[in-house]
């Protein structure tokens, strides 16, 4: 899976190009056209070549000089951060109408129970760095997931363990809230969260995070996240697997009323 910040989005490079392009159809220079936007034609070429986004003030004045006619402007909205990484936007479309989600999460809460400061903390200490548009889209895009919880006939497992609720991400009191929002999330109907103890010696709880869904058709799909991307996957052999695995940590966890006395638990010592 390729990383996702290898490259510049297609749109960038697209958009570049066609801002080159109307540029030389209409005889305009590089340094014309830089000395009218108020940036450097170094800087306006970077953004021709899709190594860096183009500006919506460039585009406006890049249209106005071309005589596009709102060709070039109308490209502002396809300039938008994505919502999710591109690795995860296909897992999230399977998300959004599965009838069941498990979650096993090993190292951050699962983004269906994080709050807006633990969502935002994560997005600003991802390396290389986002952008504060994008950090911003991408929590409020978060968020608005969230509202899967909502359905309640759809039902959700989660599976953490106890070293991420006992990690402080940000501030103590953001800590606290993030606690009492996985509180709130376990009195729901159609939610169980389970912790799982920390404990000695290999287990599958080693292997790392991973979800699985079951679709309307009653098909499974598991996914596995790593640094650089995610895989879901189908085959039934490995979501067989994955499956097991997770039946495993089920029993291994503790059970849902214990889990949610020992959180209350943190909060207090807190």
């Amino acid at each position: 899976m390729m990383e996702e910040n290898a490259k510049p989005p297609m749109a960038w490079r697209y958009c570049g190009d066609q801002i080159k392009l109307w540029r030389g159809q209409s005889e305009v220079s590089r340094e014309e056209l830089a000395a009218e936007v108020g940036y450097s034609a170094e800087y306006v070429k970077s953004m021709e070549q899709g190594r860096r986004k183009p500006t919506v003030h460039l585009l406006r004045v890049a249209d106005q000089m071309c005589r596009a006619h709102g060709m070039l402007t109308a490209a502002r909205e396809y300039l938008e951060p994505e919502k999710f990484p591109s690795y995860s936007a296909d897992y999230m479309r399977y998300e959004a109408d599965a009838l069941a989600v498990s979650s096993y999460q090993a190292q951050l809460v699962p983004g269906l129970l994080q709050t807006e400061e633990y969502a935002r903390t994560l997005m600003e200490g991802r390396w290389p760095p986002l952008d504060r548009e994008t950090v911003e889209q991408r929590v409020s895009f978060r968020l608005e997931r969230q509202a899967l919880l909502d359905k309640e006939t759809r039902t959700f497992s989660f599976v953490i363990n106890e070293a991420v609720l006992r990690q402080v991400l940000g501030t103590r009191k953001g800590h606290r809230d993030q606690l009492h929002r996985l509180l709130e999330a376990g009195e729901r109907r159609n939610v169980t969260l389970q912790v799982l103890p920390r404990r000695d010696g290999a287990s599958p709880a080693l292997f790392g995070p991973f979800n699985l869904l079951v679709t309307p058709d009653h098909d499974r799909i598991a996914y596995e996240e790593g640094h650089l991307g995610g895989v879901l996957c189908s085959d039934p052999e490995r979501v067989r697997q994955i499956i097991q695995r997770y039946e495993l940590l089920l029993q291994r966890a503790m059970h849902a009323e214990d889990s949610a006395r020992f959180i209350e638990k943190l909060v207090e010592e807190l």
